[in-house]
């Protein structure tokens, strides 16, 4: 855990306060809208919450292995200490919505099931979870330049795994955001918000997947 730590802080030193911009921008100006302000919505591998604080709904839940999860989540956003294969804590049939972000490649091909399984076990009927994954398609030359990466997926066997585990694909954008914010690209909310307005900007500088997926 301790060296998960210092492993973070180092990768994240400095964009702290434009990956909570950025956030706020994705949220208001993308995910809200899959998002209905009434649902629970369930962070799995929270990690800093830039996510579960910036969304809008009735229930917040940030879950994840790390217990400083709980110095980054907002006063209305329960936290849970547990791993993503367990879920501790959270009800079967429970959630409407569950965001996972940037996890699955840290993760062997047998976490990632259990936790898909997880989630649906966690999910109300026709609850939907939401995915932004980096895809080995797009981003194959960087892929491996954070020392955590275990797992390459790209958005089509990301589907298959969802599919194999009870759920339907709603949605898949395969070029979607770029694939790290550590690049030559200038860090502004402002040009944040004018990237997702413009798709075809997604398909020049966007190396991670955005998949929508129904529990059946």
């Amino acid at each position: 855990m301790e060296d998960l730590k210092l492993m973070y802080r180092r990768r994240f030193n400095g964009d702290e306060k434009f990956r909570k911009e950025m956030y706020a921008v994705i949220c208001k100006d993308f995910l809200q809208k899959f998002v209905a302000k009434n649902s629970v919505v369930l962070d799995v591998a929270a990690g800093h919450c830039e996510f579960i604080n910036a969304i809008e709904a009735k229930q917040k839940i940030a879950l994840d292995l790390n217990p400083d999860v709980r110095l980054y989540a907002s006063k209305d956003v329960k936290c849970i200490v547990s791993s993503s294969s367990v879920m501790n804590g959270i009800k079967t049939n429970s959630v409407d919505v569950v965001y996972c972000s940037n996890f699955f490649e840290h993760i062997s091909k047998a976490e990632i099931t259990k936790t898909i399984k997880r989630m649906h076990k966690v999910l109300k009927k026709n609850g939907q979870v939401l995915i932004i994954q980096p895809n080995i398609r797009y981003c194959y030359k960087d892929y491996w330049m954070f020392f955590d990466h275990i797992t390459p997926l790209d958005d089509r066997s990301t589907s298959e795994a969802l599919e194999l585990n009870g759920f339907s694909i709603i949605k898949v954008i395969p070029q979607f955001l770029p694939y790290t914010t550590k690049s030559i690209l200038p860090k502004s909310a402002l040009l944040v918000s004018i990237y997702l307005k413009i798709p075809l900007l997604w398909k020049i500088f966007g190396g991670q997947a955005f998949i929508i997926a129904k529990k059946v």
